[in-house]
Formats: C-alpha cells, sequence, structure tokens
C-alpha cells in the first residue's frame, strides 16, 4: 500500500552480440514468448541462459501474472518488429485491456532463443475514434485527470479536476513542500541530522533500519518520494511537526483542506484501518475534534504486519479515510515547490515510469500513491520551452482493485496525444 509499484513492467536481461537475424525467427521466438506466458512452451526452452540467470522461471511468471490481475487475461502476440541491431525487435504482448511492448533481443547464434526483453511501454487496446480522456472517463469507479500549465493559464484535458479524491502517498508531497518552506524561511536545512525514532510499515525500507540511526533531512525526504519510504515520510512529520503541514496544506491553496485534515502519519492510516469498524465509521464520520481524539488513542499501540497484510488482501477498505485533494489541488503544491532546486532535484530522481515514455516532455518530477481501490500519478512536466506544466490523474474504486498497470498505459498515451 501507498507505494507505486511498476517493476512488474520490466524483464531485463543483458543483451549478447547478434548477427544477422531473419524475421521468421524473430516472428517465431516472439511467438515462442507468448507460448511460455500461456504455459505451452517450456521456459529454458526459449530464454537464452543469461535470461534465465537474471529472470529465474517463478520470477517471469509472478511477473507475468500480474500484468494479468493489471490488465486482464493474455490474449497472445500483437506485434513484432525488426529493428536495426542484428537480433533486435520491439514485440508487444496484449492482453485484454492494454498491449505491453518493448524491445526484445535474441542470442547471436542458433537456436537464437531470447537474451533480452523488456517490457516498457503499456498502451490501451485502440477503440477507433476514442481518445486518452475518453478512455479515463469510462474506467468503472470514479476517475479524474488534469493536465494543464502549472500556472492554470492553459488546460489541455480536464476531467473531475476540481474533485476531492483519495490520493494515497501522494500527499507526501504536502510533507516535501512543508520541509522546502521551512528551509527557505532559515528554520532548517537540508544537510540537518536528525536521529531515527519513527517507524511504520512498508513501502520503503527504513522500517529497518536501526532506531537512533542518523539522518539527514534531505535524505528523509529522497527516501519519502523516490520510494514512498513511510517511515520516512513519519519522521519528516515528526520532525517539522503535524501543524507545519497542515499548514502547508492550507497555504498551498487546497480547495478543501478539511477533506484531508487531520493530517495523518502513515503509521496512523495503518493503526486506523487496522483497528475496529465502529472506530472507522467514527472516524470518517466525525468532526475535526473527534478526529483528533481517534488519532491520539493510536499513541502507543504496536504494528502487526500480519494483521495489516490481511486487512488489505481482501480488496478496498475504507478508502473514505484517506489523504484527498482534486487535480487542482497537486498542481497548487507542485508551484509551491516548482522553483526549488533541491525540491525539484528529489521529486526527478523516480520518474514514475520508463523516461522514454515521456517523448518530448521533460520529466521534471513525480509522487504516486496507491493502496486497494485507490490510485494517483503526478507528474510535474516540462515542455520543450522549459514551462511547466502538471499531469494529475486519479482513479478510486470502494468495490474493487484498480488497475497501475491500465492507468500507467493510459497516462501514455494522454502525453503521445498531447506532445508539445
Amino acid at each position: 500500500m501507498i507505494r507505486l509499484l511498476l517493476a512488474f513492467l520490466a524483464l531485463l536481461a543483458m543483451p549478447l552480440a547478434a548477427r544477422a537475424q531473419d524475421a521468421e525467427v524473430l516472428r517465431q521466438r516472439a511467438e515462442d514468448v507468448a507460448a511460455v506466458i500461456r504455459g505451452e512452451k517450456p521456459y529454458a526452452d526459449v530464454f537464452a541462459p543469461v535470461f534465465v540467470n537474471a529472470v529465474p522461471q517463478g520470477q517471469f511468471e509472478a511477473l507475468t501474472g500480474q500484468l494479468r490481475d493489471q490488465l486482464g487475461p493474455f490474449e497472445g502476440l500483437a506485434q513484432i518488429d525488426a529493428g536495426e541491431a542484428p537480433g533486435a525487435g520491439t514485440i508487444g504482448l496484449r492482453f485484454r485491456d492494454a498491449i505491453a511492448g518493448g524491445p526484445i533481443q535474441l542470442e547471436g547464434a542458433a537456436p537464437w532463443r531470447v537474451a533480452g526483453l523488456r517490457l516498457n511501454a503499456i498502451r490501451p487496446v485502440a477503440v477507433e475514434g476514442q481518445t486518452a480522456l475518453d478512455l479515463v472517463r469510462d474506467l468503472p469507479g470514479t476517475s479524474s485527470i488534469y493536465l494543464a500549465r502549472l500556472d492554470g493559464s492553459h488546460t489541455l484535458i480536464e476531467h473531475n479536476a476540481d474533485r476531492q479524491m483519495a490520493i494515497g502517498s501522494t500527499f507526501k508531497l504536502y510533507v516535501l513542500s512543508a520541509l522546502a518552506q521551512a528551509v527557505a524561511r532559515g528554520e532548517r536545512r537540508w544537510d540537518d541530522v536528525v536521529p531515527l525514532t519513527e517507524r511504520s510499515f512498508p513501502s520503503g525500507q527504513m522500517q529497518d533500519w536501526p532506531q537512533g540511526t542518523p539522518v539527514t533531512l534531505q535524505t528523509l525526504a529522497t527516501m519519502m518520494v523516490a520510494i514512498s519510504d513511510n517511515t520516512a515520510t513519519d519522521q519528516l512529520m515528526h520532525v517539522l511537526g503535524r501543524a507545519a503541514v497542515e499548514a502547508e496544506v492550507g497555504a498551498s491553496g487546497h480547495a478543501q483542506p478539511e477533506a484531508t485534515l487531520p493530517m495523518m502519519t502513515t503509521r496512523e492510516l495503518f493503526l486506523l484501518k487496522l483497528g475496529p469498524e465502529e472506530q472507522l465509521v467514527r472516524y470518517a464520520g466525525g468532526d475535526m475534534a473527534t478526529r483528533r481524539a481517534i488519532l491520539a488513542g493510536l499513541a502507543g499501540r504496536e504494528l502487526d504486519m500480519d494483521q495489516m497484510q490481511a486487512v488489505f488482501a481482501d480488496g478496498p477498505h475504507h478508502i473514505g479515510v484517506e489523504w484527498f485533494a482534486s487535480g487542482r489541488d497537486l498542481a497548487a503544491i507542485y508551484r509551491r515547490m516548482a522553483d526549488d532546486p533541491v525540491a525539484a532535484a528529489i521529486l526527478a530522481v523516480n520518474p514514475g515510469m520508463d523516461r522514454a515514455q515521456f517523448g518530448s516532455w521533460t520529466s521534471a518530477g513525480y509522487k504516486g500513491g496507491s493502496e486497494p481501490g485507490v490510485l494517483n500519478f503526478a507528474w510535474l512536466l516540462r515542455d520543450p520551452a522549459g514551462a511547466p506544466w502538471v499531469l494529475a490523474m486519479t482513479w478510486n474504486d470502494p468495490a474493487a482493485n484498480v488497475s497501475e498497470a491500465r492507468l500507467i498505459a493510459l497516462a501514455q498515451q494522454v502525453l503521445a496525444e498531447n506532445a508539445p
């Protein structure tokens, strides 16, 4: 939860030097890849040892299984195009809702097995006459999209751009901005060192670090944004204070701050969803004083990873208890940080998808968030002239899981259709 995972879109092994391959051999191996996914051919007969060593069969099956979960049943080979290099090409594998594609590389000698495969592009199955906006509108549940100049002077796409929706870990933008503002006021320095005292559930790594480990504020911020580390987030909120992060929500121009206040830590959100149903209902319907009292009552409670996994194993769970923002709200918080060089560098560490998919857009920053039934992507982009833009996409469905791969495919289509 609360971490955008797209690693399953990349299956990569080191390609070997190859000699010229007949186009039919390349096509046959592409068909063989599809046959492996269907369980009709042995893995080691199709993939070269260098690939098998890098991506064992069990890992490959898990990754393609995740693609099925995200994109629907596998239907077969959609395309195979020969590249300029010997034995190289581009493959497209069709699932019900989208085509996963990318480079494929064969061995340099018979039997010409697959030495490299990377699925780094997802595109929706083409429907004649439908744009990416049409497809976003047709998503089950509730969706929103906002692609506009960061200053709001020009909008290319909008749908539900003012609607308050659950955004998961994207709320961490408010924590980053609160830190950036504190540094700008001279109250903090990026290289200030603090001891690690907080602990939350993953996503992240710092929950496993020794308590008391000295870390800089910039390290915490980078971990919070680049890998959505929840412990780093809660540590920054502890250092800055909840009031400072809440003040940043208001200062950014959030249209309905009461929808997302009090600003929960990640640990508090987990504990709320682990707790009694009656408490969750009271929190969701409570006034600000009631909510703050419930959060105060969570102090000192132990975290139980097994319980947490069980809570989220069956799909969406009270997504009305979350962090909320609209597409325009996310543009507003990006405006607060767009000219801060350190914040911008932190936001640029993880672009959220393969950099090649941005085309003529330059990815200047990214944060996303998810839990079952909740998905948000928020990019700070720049056009070739250097002007800043925002692309914010949110999908909420209280009745079913939402597909990261499906929404990332739509994001790629949006960027392609609206290339500057």
